[in-house]
């Protein structure tokens, strides 16, 4: 069972403030909730990071012929409107929402929430924070999400419109729906 390692609100930190911190104490992965808690997430097994990275890689591929916008990593923070800043393991912004961003917003935690965002269950990680997340994410403005959980072969997909649906068909093929059109990801059972 994960025990996440939260360091309760930090009276007076600023977003530059947690920039610098993170930048500062970059081999650590940290989030910040919506109540300016932070949050360290551990590192993933060699076998999750080899995972994550074959998503990515099948969203980057579909992205690159359709240049329709912008794939990014784990590593990547993104602070969304509730105030939270969140790195899901793989996510999508639409090339016009993220090219109306400045250069100095796109150079530190963008202020945006990502059209596509993915988090993947680690074997330690609660699924119950994980479907918080992903509440938060689509509550932020996300208009597709997906929480994959491999030990138990099941997606659950969050819409904008607010339905979650949880797919478990043994050769699943998850889609970009409207929102990335002809987007088809294996997820690899």
């Amino acid at each position: 069972m994960e025990l996440p390692l939260k360091i309760r609100t930090v009276a007076g930190l600023t977003d530059e403030m947690f920039f610098d911190l993170c930048q500062a104490n970059s081999q650590l992965n940290l989030e910040r909730d919506r109540h300016g808690n932070i949050v360290v997430i551990a590192p993933t097994g060699s076998d999750t990071g080899f995972y994550n990275a074959d998503l990515s890689g099948q969203i980057w591929f579909w992205n690159r012929k359709a240049g329709a916008g912008y794939v990014f990593d784990s590593s990547t923070g993104f602070t969304l409107p509730d105030g939270a800043v969140r790195s899901p393991d793989v996510s999508w912004i639409a090339k016009g929402r993220w090219e109306r961003l400045s250069e100095e917003e796109r150079s530190r935690f963008a202020p945006i929430t990502p059209d596509l965002v993915i988090e993947v269950r680690s074997e330690n990680d609660s699924l119950k924070e994980l479907q918080e997340k992903m509440e938060e994410y689509r509550e932020n403005g996300a208009r597709l999400g997906w929480l994959i959980d491999r030990a138990n072969k099941k997606v659950c997909v969050y819409r904008a419109d607010g339905t979650t649906v949880v797919k478990d068909e043994a050769k699943l093929r998850l889609s970009g729906e409207d929102v990335m059109p002809g987007l088809e990801v294996d997820p690899g059972w």
